[in-house]
């Protein structure tokens, strides 16, 4: 998938997984084992190529341990 054809609300999104992430100081792998996904997913996450679902959203801000405000960047 090209970057002209992906979602820029996903694209968004995915930087401020990686930002909240890598504030964290931890890898797309441990992110993905902590909330229980694949390591790929993550990436694909952090690339705006996958539309993340509600639960596995939630389950990222948890261990990132985070609102979905900060994450939306409303607080």
């Amino acid at each position: 998938m090209s970057q002209l054809t992906k979602n820029p609300a996903l694209v968004d999104l995915g930087q401020k997984i990686r930002e909240y992430r890598l504030k964290k100081s931890i890898s797309q792998e441990k992110l993905a084992l902590l909330a229980g996904l694949h390591r790929n997913y993550i990436g694909a996450l952090e690339r705006g190529e996958k539309n993340v679902s509600y639960t596995t959203i939630l389950k990222i801000l948890e261990v990132l341990e985070i609102s979905f405000a900060q994450l939306l960047g409303i607080v």
